[in-house]
Protein backbone atom coordinates (compact mmCIF):
# COMPACT_ATOMS: atom_id res chain seq x y z
CA UNK A 1 0.00 0.00 0.00
CA UNK A 2 1.89 3.07 -1.23
CA UNK A 3 1.17 6.70 -2.04
CA UNK A 4 0.23 5.88 -5.64
CA UNK A 5 -2.42 3.49 -4.37
CA UNK A 6 -3.71 6.21 -2.02
CA UNK A 7 -3.82 8.76 -4.81
CA UNK A 8 -5.78 6.33 -6.98
CA UNK A 9 -8.32 5.60 -4.24
CA UNK A 10 -8.71 9.29 -3.41
CA UNK A 11 -9.14 10.27 -7.05
CA UNK A 12 -11.52 7.49 -8.03
CA UNK A 13 -13.57 6.67 -4.96
CA UNK A 14 -13.39 9.30 -2.23
CA UNK A 15 -15.57 12.36 -2.05
CA UNK A 16 -13.48 15.39 -3.11
CA UNK A 17 -11.79 17.04 -0.14
CA UNK A 18 -10.42 20.53 0.30
CA UNK A 19 -6.65 20.78 0.70
CA UNK A 20 -5.47 22.16 4.00
CA UNK A 21 -2.76 24.81 4.12
CA UNK A 22 -0.42 22.19 5.54
CA UNK A 23 -0.01 18.43 4.99
CA UNK A 24 -1.17 18.87 1.37
CA UNK A 25 -4.07 16.90 -0.06
CA UNK A 26 -5.49 13.94 1.78
CA UNK A 27 -3.72 11.46 -0.55
CA UNK A 28 -0.34 13.05 0.30
CA UNK A 29 -0.64 12.50 4.03
CA UNK A 30 0.66 9.47 5.94
CA UNK A 31 -1.44 6.33 5.49
CA UNK A 32 -1.69 4.94 9.00
CA UNK A 33 -1.56 1.20 9.58
CA UNK A 34 -0.77 0.67 13.28
CA UNK A 35 -0.89 2.51 16.58
CA UNK A 36 0.21 1.96 20.15
CA UNK A 37 0.32 4.41 23.02
CA UNK A 38 1.53 7.77 21.66
CA UNK A 39 2.95 6.36 18.43
CA UNK A 40 1.32 5.68 15.06
CA UNK A 41 3.00 3.94 12.15
CA UNK A 42 2.28 4.37 8.45
CA UNK A 43 2.22 1.77 5.67
CA UNK A 44 5.87 2.49 4.86
CA UNK A 45 6.94 1.66 8.42
CA UNK A 46 7.59 5.27 9.47
CA UNK A 47 6.69 6.10 13.07
CA UNK A 48 5.11 9.35 14.24
CA UNK A 49 4.48 10.79 17.67
CA UNK A 50 0.76 11.48 17.65
CA UNK A 51 0.42 14.78 19.50
CA UNK A 52 -3.13 15.12 18.27
CA UNK A 53 -4.29 11.91 20.03
CA UNK A 54 -5.95 10.82 16.82
CA UNK A 55 -8.91 13.17 16.64
CA UNK A 56 -8.49 13.49 20.42
CA UNK A 57 -10.23 10.14 20.79
CA UNK A 58 -6.99 8.43 21.86
CA UNK A 59 -6.11 10.71 24.78
CA UNK A 60 -5.74 7.59 26.95
CA UNK A 61 -3.22 6.29 24.41
CA UNK A 62 -3.85 4.25 21.30
CA UNK A 63 -4.89 0.66 22.03
CA UNK A 64 -4.87 1.09 25.79
CA UNK A 65 -4.69 -2.56 26.95
CA UNK A 66 -7.56 -2.16 29.40
CA UNK A 67 -9.82 -0.77 26.67
CA UNK A 68 -8.84 -3.58 24.27
CA UNK A 69 -9.58 -6.16 26.98
CA UNK A 70 -12.98 -4.65 27.84
CA UNK A 71 -13.97 -4.49 24.18
CA UNK A 72 -12.85 -8.08 23.50
CA UNK A 73 -14.78 -9.48 26.46
CA UNK A 74 -17.95 -7.58 25.54
CA UNK A 75 -17.78 -8.58 21.88
CA UNK A 76 -18.02 -12.22 22.92
CA UNK A 77 -21.25 -11.59 24.85
CA UNK A 78 -23.31 -8.71 23.44
CA UNK A 79 -22.41 -6.33 20.60
CA UNK A 80 -25.68 -4.55 19.93
CA UNK A 81 -28.89 -4.06 21.87
CA UNK A 82 -32.06 -2.08 21.27
CA UNK A 83 -31.93 1.30 22.95
CA UNK A 84 -35.53 0.78 24.06
CA UNK A 85 -34.28 -1.95 26.41
CA UNK A 86 -31.69 -1.90 29.17
CA UNK A 87 -28.42 -3.80 29.05
CA UNK A 88 -25.79 -4.44 31.72
CA UNK A 89 -22.92 -2.33 30.27
CA UNK A 90 -25.29 0.60 29.80
CA UNK A 91 -26.47 0.48 33.40
CA UNK A 92 -22.92 0.16 34.68
CA UNK A 93 -21.85 3.19 32.65
CA UNK A 94 -24.71 5.34 33.95
CA UNK A 95 -23.63 4.49 37.50
CA UNK A 96 -19.91 4.98 36.89
CA UNK A 97 -20.42 8.36 35.22
CA UNK A 98 -22.93 9.51 37.80
CA UNK A 99 -20.48 8.85 40.62
CA UNK A 100 -17.73 11.07 39.19
CA UNK A 101 -19.86 13.96 37.94
CA UNK A 102 -19.57 17.12 40.05
CA UNK A 103 -22.88 17.64 41.94
CA UNK A 104 -25.59 18.52 41.22
CA UNK A 105 -24.89 16.91 37.82
CA UNK A 106 -25.85 13.23 37.94
CA UNK A 107 -28.25 12.25 35.13
CA UNK A 108 -26.91 11.06 31.76
CA UNK A 109 -28.01 10.17 28.24
CA UNK A 110 -25.70 8.28 25.89
CA UNK A 111 -25.32 9.07 22.20
CA UNK A 112 -22.63 8.39 19.59
CA UNK A 113 -20.75 11.49 18.40
CA UNK A 114 -19.73 14.79 19.94
CA UNK A 115 -22.08 16.60 17.60
CA UNK A 116 -24.90 14.33 18.80
CA UNK A 117 -24.24 15.37 22.39
CA UNK A 118 -24.26 19.09 21.54
CA UNK A 119 -27.49 18.89 19.58
CA UNK A 120 -29.09 16.93 22.41
CA UNK A 121 -27.77 19.40 25.00
CA UNK A 122 -29.30 22.35 23.16
CA UNK A 123 -32.63 20.59 22.79
CA UNK A 124 -32.49 19.65 26.48
CA UNK A 125 -32.02 23.30 27.46
CA UNK A 126 -34.86 24.40 25.21
CA UNK A 127 -37.24 21.78 26.58
CA UNK A 128 -36.30 22.55 30.19
CA UNK A 129 -36.63 26.33 29.90
CA UNK A 130 -39.28 26.72 27.22
CA UNK A 131 -36.82 29.12 25.61
CA UNK A 132 -35.33 29.16 22.14
CA UNK A 133 -32.29 31.40 21.58
CA UNK A 134 -28.82 29.96 22.13
CA UNK A 135 -25.60 31.95 22.20
CA UNK A 136 -22.03 30.70 21.79
CA UNK A 137 -18.54 32.19 21.65
CA UNK A 138 -17.37 33.55 18.30
CA UNK A 139 -14.19 31.43 18.45
CA UNK A 140 -16.01 28.29 19.55
CA UNK A 141 -16.53 25.03 17.69
CA UNK A 142 -19.16 22.49 18.68
CA UNK A 143 -19.50 20.00 15.84
CA UNK A 144 -20.09 19.56 12.15
CA UNK A 145 -22.64 16.83 11.57
CA UNK A 146 -25.93 18.54 12.24
CA UNK A 147 -27.73 21.67 11.13
CA UNK A 148 -27.66 22.93 14.72
CA UNK A 149 -24.06 22.16 15.68
CA UNK A 150 -22.71 23.70 12.48
CA UNK A 151 -24.70 26.82 13.26
CA UNK A 152 -22.99 27.09 16.66
CA UNK A 153 -19.49 26.42 15.32
CA UNK A 154 -18.70 30.06 14.72
CA UNK A 155 -14.94 29.53 14.46
CA UNK A 156 -15.48 27.64 11.21
CA UNK A 157 -17.44 30.60 9.82
CA UNK A 158 -21.08 29.88 9.17
CA UNK A 159 -20.66 30.98 5.54
CA UNK A 160 -19.37 27.44 4.89
CA UNK A 161 -22.91 26.16 5.26
CA UNK A 162 -25.84 26.77 2.94
CA UNK A 163 -28.20 27.77 5.74
CA UNK A 164 -27.98 28.09 9.51
CA UNK A 165 -30.37 27.27 12.32
CA UNK A 166 -32.55 30.09 13.62
CA UNK A 167 -32.10 31.50 17.14
CA UNK A 168 -28.34 30.86 17.17
CA UNK A 169 -25.91 33.75 17.52
CA UNK A 170 -22.39 34.54 18.66
CA UNK A 171 -20.95 36.62 21.46
CA UNK A 172 -17.33 37.76 21.72
CA UNK A 173 -14.85 35.18 22.96
CA UNK A 174 -12.65 36.25 25.90
CA UNK A 175 -9.41 36.11 23.90
CA UNK A 176 -7.16 38.27 26.06
CA UNK A 177 -4.11 37.89 23.80
CA UNK A 178 -6.20 39.28 20.95
CA UNK A 179 -8.90 41.23 22.75
CA UNK A 180 -11.63 42.07 20.21
CA UNK A 181 -12.20 45.36 22.03
CA UNK A 182 -8.53 46.28 22.37
CA UNK A 183 -8.69 46.26 26.16
CA UNK A 184 -6.58 44.67 28.91
CA UNK A 185 -7.55 42.21 31.63
CA UNK A 186 -8.38 42.71 34.49
CA UNK A 187 -9.04 46.44 34.06
CA UNK A 188 -11.52 45.58 31.27
CA UNK A 189 -13.88 44.05 33.85
CA UNK A 190 -15.12 41.59 31.20
CA UNK A 191 -16.30 44.34 28.86
CA UNK A 192 -16.44 41.77 26.05
CA UNK A 193 -19.16 39.93 27.94
CA UNK A 194 -21.07 43.08 28.92
CA UNK A 195 -21.08 44.35 25.34
CA UNK A 196 -22.02 40.94 23.99
CA UNK A 197 -24.96 40.46 26.33
CA UNK A 198 -26.32 43.89 25.49
CA UNK A 199 -26.29 42.95 21.82
CA UNK A 200 -27.69 39.49 22.59
CA UNK A 201 -30.63 41.01 24.43
CA UNK A 202 -31.35 43.15 21.38
CA UNK A 203 -31.23 40.10 19.10
CA UNK A 204 -33.14 37.51 21.14
CA UNK A 205 -36.32 36.50 19.36
CA UNK A 206 -37.95 34.96 22.43
CA UNK A 207 -37.07 33.71 25.90
CA UNK A 208 -33.39 32.68 25.59
CA UNK A 209 -32.60 29.05 26.38
CA UNK A 210 -28.86 28.66 26.87
CA UNK A 211 -25.25 29.71 26.60
CA UNK A 212 -22.74 27.15 25.30
CA UNK A 213 -18.98 27.36 25.68
CA UNK A 214 -15.77 25.36 26.05
CA UNK A 215 -13.71 25.60 29.26
CA UNK A 216 -10.74 26.04 26.89
CA UNK A 217 -11.60 27.07 23.32
CA UNK A 218 -9.58 24.41 21.53
CA UNK A 219 -10.13 24.82 17.79
CA UNK A 220 -10.17 28.60 18.17
CA UNK A 221 -6.50 28.51 19.11
CA UNK A 222 -6.42 27.04 22.63
CA UNK A 223 -7.95 30.16 24.21
CA UNK A 224 -8.05 30.04 28.02
CA UNK A 225 -10.70 32.44 29.39
CA UNK A 226 -9.42 34.73 32.16
CA UNK A 227 -10.20 33.95 35.82
CA UNK A 228 -13.74 34.85 36.75
CA UNK A 229 -15.06 34.97 33.19
CA UNK A 230 -17.29 31.94 33.41
CA UNK A 231 -18.53 32.99 36.83
CA UNK A 232 -19.66 36.23 35.18
CA UNK A 233 -21.31 34.23 32.39
CA UNK A 234 -23.12 32.15 35.00
CA UNK A 235 -24.53 35.33 36.54
CA UNK A 236 -25.68 36.64 33.15
CA UNK A 237 -27.42 33.34 32.42
CA UNK A 238 -29.19 33.36 35.78
CA UNK A 239 -30.50 36.89 35.18
CA UNK A 240 -32.19 35.72 31.99
CA UNK A 241 -33.38 32.26 33.01
CA UNK A 242 -30.86 30.65 30.65
CA UNK A 243 -29.04 27.38 31.24
CA UNK A 244 -25.26 27.10 31.09
CA UNK A 245 -23.84 24.35 28.86
CA UNK A 246 -20.20 23.32 28.81
CA UNK A 247 -18.90 21.40 25.83
CA UNK A 248 -16.31 19.19 27.56
CA UNK A 249 -15.48 17.11 24.48
CA UNK A 250 -11.91 18.39 24.30
CA UNK A 251 -11.40 19.33 27.95
CA UNK A 252 -13.19 16.69 30.01
CA UNK A 253 -12.00 13.50 31.70
CA UNK A 254 -8.54 14.61 32.76
CA UNK A 255 -7.02 16.40 29.78
CA UNK A 256 -6.77 19.83 31.46
CA UNK A 257 -5.33 18.54 34.74
CA UNK A 258 -8.70 18.29 36.46
CA UNK A 259 -11.42 15.69 35.96
CA UNK A 260 -13.54 18.27 34.11
CA UNK A 261 -12.25 21.42 32.47
CA UNK A 262 -14.78 23.75 34.05
CA UNK A 263 -13.50 22.83 37.52
CA UNK A 264 -10.57 25.22 37.05
CA UNK A 265 -13.04 28.02 37.77
CA UNK A 266 -14.30 27.99 41.34
CA UNK A 267 -17.95 28.69 41.97
CA UNK A 268 -19.13 27.73 38.49
CA UNK A 269 -21.67 24.95 38.25
CA UNK A 270 -23.05 24.22 34.76
CA UNK A 271 -26.55 22.94 34.17
CA UNK A 272 -25.48 20.63 31.35
CA UNK A 273 -22.17 19.19 30.14
CA UNK A 274 -21.47 17.21 26.98
CA UNK A 275 -18.76 14.54 26.86
CA UNK A 276 -17.22 12.71 23.90
CA UNK A 277 -13.76 12.28 22.28
CA UNK A 278 -11.77 9.85 24.51
CA UNK A 279 -14.87 9.02 26.58
CA UNK A 280 -14.98 5.73 24.65
CA UNK A 281 -11.25 5.09 24.80
CA UNK A 282 -11.14 5.23 21.00
CA UNK A 283 -14.70 4.10 20.24
CA UNK A 284 -17.50 6.59 19.44
CA UNK A 285 -19.74 7.27 22.41
CA UNK A 286 -20.89 10.56 23.91
CA UNK A 287 -22.97 11.71 26.85
CA UNK A 288 -25.22 14.54 27.91
CA UNK A 289 -25.12 15.08 31.66
CA UNK A 290 -27.44 17.24 33.73
CA UNK A 291 -29.18 17.73 37.06
CA UNK A 292 -32.33 16.14 38.47
CA UNK A 293 -34.20 19.42 38.10
CA UNK A 294 -33.28 20.05 34.45
CA UNK A 295 -33.89 16.41 33.51
CA UNK A 296 -37.32 16.35 35.14
CA UNK A 297 -38.43 19.66 33.60
CA UNK A 298 -37.32 18.55 30.12
CA UNK A 299 -38.94 15.12 30.46
CA UNK A 300 -42.26 16.72 31.40
CA UNK A 301 -42.07 18.70 28.15
CA UNK A 302 -41.42 15.62 26.02
CA UNK A 303 -37.63 15.71 25.69
CA UNK A 304 -36.28 12.88 23.54
CA UNK A 305 -32.76 12.08 22.30
CA UNK A 306 -31.35 8.81 21.02
CA UNK A 307 -29.58 7.02 18.15
CA UNK A 308 -29.82 3.40 16.98
CA UNK A 309 -26.36 2.63 18.38
CA UNK A 310 -26.45 5.09 21.28
CA UNK A 311 -26.50 2.49 24.04
CA UNK A 312 -24.71 -0.40 22.37
CA UNK A 313 -23.11 -2.66 24.99
CA UNK A 314 -19.75 -2.52 23.21
CA UNK A 315 -19.59 1.28 23.37
CA UNK A 316 -20.86 1.44 26.93
CA UNK A 317 -18.31 -1.12 28.11
CA UNK A 318 -15.54 0.95 26.52
CA UNK A 319 -16.95 4.07 28.17
CA UNK A 320 -17.03 2.47 31.62
CA UNK A 321 -13.45 1.21 31.30
CA UNK A 322 -12.23 4.62 30.12
CA UNK A 323 -13.72 6.26 33.23
CA UNK A 324 -12.00 3.69 35.43
CA UNK A 325 -8.68 4.37 33.70
CA UNK A 326 -9.05 8.15 34.07
CA UNK A 327 -9.64 7.82 37.82
CA UNK A 328 -7.51 4.81 38.76
CA UNK A 329 -4.48 5.79 36.66
CA UNK A 330 -4.74 9.47 37.67
CA UNK A 331 -4.87 10.82 34.14
CA UNK A 332 -5.49 14.35 35.39
CA UNK A 333 -2.30 14.20 37.46
CA UNK A 334 -0.37 12.90 34.47
CA UNK A 335 -1.75 15.74 32.35
CA UNK A 336 -0.50 18.29 34.87
CA UNK A 337 2.99 16.81 34.85
CA UNK A 338 3.11 16.78 31.05
CA UNK A 339 1.87 20.37 30.98
CA UNK A 340 4.78 21.50 33.14
CA UNK A 341 7.33 19.65 31.04
CA UNK A 342 5.98 21.08 27.77
CA UNK A 343 5.58 24.63 29.05
CA UNK A 344 9.08 24.65 30.57
CA UNK A 345 10.54 23.67 27.20
CA UNK A 346 8.35 26.08 25.24
CA UNK A 347 9.17 29.00 27.56
CA UNK A 348 12.85 28.51 26.79
CA UNK A 349 12.06 28.43 23.08
CA UNK A 350 10.10 31.68 23.43
CA UNK A 351 13.25 33.36 24.75
CA UNK A 352 15.04 32.40 21.54
CA UNK A 353 12.39 32.65 18.86
CA UNK A 354 10.49 35.90 18.24
CA UNK A 355 8.00 33.81 16.28
CA UNK A 356 6.45 32.63 19.55
CA UNK A 357 3.98 35.24 20.69
CA UNK A 358 2.20 33.26 23.38
CA UNK A 359 2.23 29.85 25.06
CA UNK A 360 -1.00 28.86 26.77
CA UNK A 361 -3.33 26.02 27.63
CA UNK A 362 -4.08 23.55 30.40
CA UNK A 363 -2.92 20.00 30.94
CA UNK A 364 -2.10 18.27 27.68
CA UNK A 365 -4.09 20.83 25.67
CA UNK A 366 -1.36 23.33 24.77
CA UNK A 367 -1.29 26.18 22.22
CA UNK A 368 1.77 27.95 20.80
CA UNK A 369 0.73 31.12 18.97
CA UNK A 370 3.10 32.20 16.21
CA UNK A 371 3.35 35.87 15.23
CA UNK A 372 5.39 37.82 12.71
CA UNK A 373 5.86 40.63 15.24
CA UNK A 374 5.32 40.59 19.00
CA UNK A 375 4.19 44.23 19.03
CA UNK A 376 1.53 44.00 16.32
CA UNK A 377 0.86 40.30 17.02
CA UNK A 378 0.19 39.70 13.34
CA UNK A 379 -0.56 35.97 12.86
CA UNK A 380 2.40 34.12 11.31
CA UNK A 381 0.34 31.80 9.14
CA UNK A 382 3.11 31.11 6.61
CA UNK A 383 5.57 30.24 9.37
CA UNK A 384 2.96 27.99 10.95
CA UNK A 385 2.68 26.00 7.72
CA UNK A 386 6.46 25.65 7.54
CA UNK A 387 6.71 24.43 11.15
CA UNK A 388 3.82 21.98 10.73
CA UNK A 389 5.19 20.48 7.52
CA UNK A 390 8.70 20.23 8.97
CA UNK A 391 7.44 18.45 12.07
CA UNK A 392 5.28 16.04 10.10
CA UNK A 393 8.27 15.13 7.94
CA UNK A 394 10.34 14.51 11.10
CA UNK A 395 7.69 12.31 12.68
CA UNK A 396 5.48 14.57 14.80
CA UNK A 397 1.73 14.96 14.20
CA UNK A 398 -0.31 17.93 15.44
CA UNK A 399 -2.84 20.38 14.05
CA UNK A 400 -2.63 24.12 13.38
CA UNK A 401 -5.53 26.13 14.73
CA UNK A 402 -6.58 29.76 15.18
CA UNK A 403 -9.47 32.19 15.08
CA UNK A 404 -11.46 31.97 11.83
CA UNK A 405 -9.18 31.88 8.80
CA UNK A 406 -5.90 31.91 10.73
CA UNK A 407 -3.80 28.80 11.26
CA UNK A 408 -1.00 30.19 13.39
CA UNK A 409 -1.46 28.27 16.64
CA UNK A 410 0.34 24.96 17.09
CA UNK A 411 -2.12 22.82 19.05
CA UNK A 412 -0.57 19.97 20.98
CA UNK A 413 -2.73 17.25 22.54
CA UNK A 414 -0.48 14.30 23.37
CA UNK A 415 -2.06 11.26 25.01
CA UNK A 416 -1.97 11.51 28.78
CA UNK A 417 0.10 8.31 28.82
CA UNK A 418 2.94 9.95 26.87
CA UNK A 419 6.38 9.45 28.41
CA UNK A 420 8.86 12.19 29.35
CA UNK A 421 11.20 10.90 26.66
CA UNK A 422 8.48 11.27 24.02
CA UNK A 423 7.66 14.79 25.24
CA UNK A 424 11.34 15.74 24.98
CA UNK A 425 11.60 14.30 21.49
CA UNK A 426 8.54 16.25 20.36
CA UNK A 427 9.88 19.47 21.87
CA UNK A 428 13.18 18.90 20.05
CA UNK A 429 11.38 18.49 16.71
CA UNK A 430 9.33 21.64 17.32
CA UNK A 431 12.51 23.52 18.26
CA UNK A 432 14.15 22.52 14.98
CA UNK A 433 11.00 23.44 13.05
CA UNK A 434 10.89 26.89 14.65
CA UNK A 435 14.57 27.35 13.88
CA UNK A 436 14.02 26.60 10.20
CA UNK A 437 10.91 28.81 9.99
CA UNK A 438 12.64 31.67 11.85
CA UNK A 439 15.62 31.53 9.52
CA UNK A 440 13.41 31.61 6.43
CA UNK A 441 11.28 34.40 7.87
CA UNK A 442 14.35 36.50 8.71
CA UNK A 443 15.70 35.94 5.21
CA UNK A 444 12.43 37.06 3.64
CA UNK A 445 12.35 40.21 5.81
CA UNK A 446 15.94 41.06 4.90
CA UNK A 447 15.28 40.57 1.19
CA UNK A 448 12.20 42.79 1.39
CA UNK A 449 14.18 45.51 3.18
CA UNK A 450 16.86 45.46 0.47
Amino acid sequence: MDREWARHIAKEWMFPTVKTSYMGGIEERPILAESKGSVVKDTEGKEYLDFQSGQMGAALGHQHPRIVSAITKTMEKLLHSSNTLLNVPRLRLHEALGKILPPPLKRSIFLVSGSDSIEASIDLARKATGGLDVIGLHAGLHGSTSYLTRSLSFNWSRSKHSIVAPATSAILAPHCYRCPLGMKFPSCKFQCLKTSMELADANFTSQPAAFIGEPVLSAGGVIVPPPGYYKAVREECDKRGMLMIFDEAQTGLGKTGKLFGHQHEEGVSPDIIALSKHFGGGLPISAVCTTDDVAERAARNGYFATRSHATDPLLCAAGEESLKIVVEEDMAGKALRLEKRMKDALSKMAEEFELIGDVRGRGVLIGIELVTDRETRKPANDAGVKVANYCLDKGLIFQMRGVRGDLNVIRLVPPMTTTDEQIDRAMSIIYDGLKVASRETSGAKQAAAE
